[in-house]
């Protein structure tokens, strides 16, 4: 059931009592937001329902296409930001021809899918945390379970189909563009070619790093869209709690996507 009654506990007394009343919020409110993810995944078996996958189409625009003005300005500039950055450093071991590799490098694999993840978190994770909390605080969720319709399934299994599929896609995006970016910067600031710039990128590039890139993309849509389910479906007190909602999901998305992107990295390489 997302529809709780709300929960009155006293306050404890002592600091040790105050600590372990927090850490036991903690881990109910991760075996919630992890019950959220797991009906999602759970309710994917829907897809062969015409329905499903026309509401799984319009969240896929909704994520993507409207996020494309956006992520294409990150992209290119935080190409055009690292190969200057780093053909400053290289140019004085004479070695800026390298800046290829080293953008390459960089956008493969964490730029990328980290810059995609945080603009995906801010925009579109911080609108789904708002929608569902609107709803709720308008009790349509509610609705929606006394006409025996599973929340999760209706609001939650579009999304998550939706963002496992757009993170990569837009990491990707990211990936390119920030290539284009680095080379124009290579060009027209550090006299590198074309030429030498992309040869040099390509020579780096390998299936390796790229699957790693693309995994973590994948993990961020799941992390995007757990937690902005989570904080809709945790709203109350009207406006102000979809207010409050909306930040802590852009938050706490923000800090997963730091926490998980470290240990992916730690795990690959």
């Amino acid at each position: 059931m997302i529809v709780r009654e709300p929960i009155f506990k006293p306050e404890p007394k002592t600091l040790i009592g105050r600590c372990g009343r927090y850490l036991l919020d903690v881990i109910a409110e991760v075996g919630r937001a992890s019950a959220i993810c797991i009906g999602a995944f759970a309710g994917m078996r829907g897809l062969i329902n015409k329905r499903e996958r026309k509401e799984v189409v319009s969240q896929i625009y909704s994520c993507a296409i409207k996020s494309l003005p956006v992520v294409s300005v990150v992209a290119f500039f935080i190409g055009m930001i690292l190969a200057l950055q780093l053909g400053i450093e290289l140019r004085r071991f004479n070695q800026e021809n390298l800046i290829g590799s080293a953008v390459m490098a960089s956008v493969l694999r964490e730029m990328g899918p980290f810059m995609s993840g945080l603009v995906l978190a801010a925009c579109v994770g911080a609108a789904m945390a708002a929608q569902l909390g609107t709803m709720m605080v308008n009790e349509e969720i509610a609705a929606l379970e006394i006409m025996s319709i599973d929340p999760l399934r209706f609001l939650v299994m579009p999304r998550m189909v939706a963002m496992m599929f757009t993170v990569p896609m837009l990491s990707f995006y990211t990936c390119v563009l920030a290539l284009v970016g680095g080379a124009v910067v290579g060009y027209t600031q550090l006299s590198v070619p074309f030429t030498v710039y992309w040869m040099n990128a390509f020579d780096f590039a390998s299936l390796r790093p790229f699957l790693v890139g693309m995994f973590k993309a994948f993990l961020f849509g799941i992390i995007i869209v757990t937690v902005a389910c989570y904080e809709g479906f945790s709203t109350s007190h009207g406006a102000v709690g979809v207010g409050k909602a909306t930040r802590r999901c852009v938050i706490t998305c923000f800090l997963l996507i730091l926490i998980v992107g470290y240990f992916v990295t730690r795990l690959f390489y």
